[in-house]
């Protein structure tokens, strides 16, 4: 096998152990809420909303270890242990207790940031500017299949089910965990493409570094030093206003991951079916977002009319979801107990409703995140690792704050905090797409 098949077959594994590990885990934060507040045991007390926001804290604040840790064990194997980390918060639903399902909310907060951070630096190991763009369209959208198979076998397992039986919830979430470990196990199968330099063999696996092994003050030095960057990154002007929109898609990650399946659930109006239709909600969701990921991602290079359109496609795509929702979900769907609601809101709902506006969310998501990273690419080509260290940040608190207010807030306030920071944030990514193209105009000349 020629190294570049070599290298694309790593790309297609890394994808395919990707898209196994959040088939699973996605699935699981989808109906998270929803299985809680199905438990018959009065031991519990955990919130689904709450473990999430955990997560997210944690996983702001485990990017500044991340580094350290890959340097130390390597890219493989930083993989596997955060998979199996991912599988045991999974597993711990199968008989779950308050303290375990806080403690391994943590944990999978710090293997989170360990997780992406080798995704990244194993797909630049086998990719070169000339493939990074296909080897990055492939990842994701291998990735954005796992918004697809778990949601389709909950829709089939719940259909016709008004609560969630213990025994329901059992075979659920043990059929998930294995889902989840055979992920973990195929970056196994991930072998060291062949280099020309040492440099790259020891960035993907520690085991192989013919420089000596790096020292503890190493590895602390390194992080300071990616900290630092990152620091001087985030107070730039340039940042700073996409900052705005990189809140929004932490806000927005969390209402289609973790509230909008829950208000689904909770809405007695939709009788046996509602427990199902979270499942085929993740599905549309999905569908949308292998659908914007194929447009925008790999497609993206024929793109001749800049970044801005495709956001205010997002905005307008978005803004018409959350329009359709407050129209047809009642107020307290986000917050009702384990028995529903039966509040009407300004129209009738109907399920084919609820679907479109997943696949909404879904589309309008895949439209914020590719442009996103195209932008970050293009205005730090030589930070980029710092300038993607800021943008996981920013999201995964603003990911955090949204999963603690979700707690508490109606649903229309939820979409208010929404459609405010998604306007200014598409207005501030208009002035840093227009700077960087006069940028572009001045340099031509």
């Amino acid at each position: 096998m020629s190294p570049e098949s070599r290298k694309l077959l790593n790309i297609v594994i890394l994808g395919v152990g990707f898209m196994f590990m959040f088939t699973a885990f996605q699935t699981s934060g989808n109906v998270a809420q929803t299985v809680i507040s199905s438990l018959n045991s009065t031991s519990f007390h955990g919130s689904g909303y709450t473990s999430l926001a955990i997560i997210y804290s944690v996983f702001s604040a485990s990017n500044l270890i991340a580094p350290s840790v890959i340097a130390v064990i390597g890219c493989q194997m930083s993989m596997f242990l955060s998979g199996l980390l991912y599988s045991a918060y999974i597993a711990m639903f199968i008989q779950p207790y308050t303290w375990s399902f806080y403690t391994l909310s943590v944990l999978i907060g710090i293997a989170a940031a360990v997780l992406w951070t080798a995704q990244g630096s194993c797909l630049t190991i086998n990719s070169d500017d000339r493939t990074i763009g296909r080897h990055s369209g492939i990842f994701w959208a291998l990735l954005q299949f796992s918004m697809l198979f778990g949601n389709l076998y909950i829709y089939l397992a719940w259909k016709g089910e008004i609560s969630i039986s213990d025994k329901d919830r059992r075979t659920v979430f043990i059929a998930l965990t294995v889902i989840s470990l055979v992920g973990s196990v195929l970056f196994f199968l991930i072998r060291t493409p062949d280099s020309d330099t040492a440099q790259e063999d020891d960035a993907f696996d520690s085991v192989t570094d013919t420089e000596g092994d790096m020292s503890s003050e190493g590895c602390l030095s390194k992080a300071m030093d990616a900290f630092r960057k990152s620091l001087k990154l985030f107070i730039t002007k340039e940042m700073l206003l996409l900052s705005i929109l990189v809140a929004y898609t932490g806000l927005e990650l969390t209402f289609y991951s973790g509230v909008y399946g829950t208000c689904i659930g909770s809405m007695n109006i939709f009788g046996a079916d509602a427990k199902s239709l979270i499942g085929l909600s993740g599905i549309f969701i999905g569908l949308g977002e292998v659908l914007g990921g194929g447009l925008f991602g790999l497609l993206g290079k024929n793109n001749y009319f800049g970044r801005n359109p495709v956001v205010i496609l997002g905005v307008v795509v978005h803004f018409l979801a959350f329009y359709l929702i407050y129209l047809y979900m009642p107020s307290d769907a986000p917050i009702a107990s384990r028995d529903g609601t039966d509040l009407q809101a300004f129209i009738n709902p109907s399920k084919t409703l609820a679907l479109a506006c997943s696949f909404l969310l879904g589309l309008g998501d895949s439209c914020y995140n590719t442009q996103m990273l195209s932008i970050l690419g293009s205005l730090y080509p030589d930070n980029s690792a710092p300038a993607f260290a800021v943008f996981k940040f920013v999201q995964s608190v603003s990911a955090a704050v949204a999963f603690f207010y979700s707690n508490y807030l109606l649903l229309h306030w939820q979409l208010l905090i929404l459609v405010i920071f998604g306007f200014f944030g598409t207005i501030s990514f208009f002035f840093v797409e227009w700077g960087l193209a006069q940028r572009s105009l001045y340099n031509s000349m």
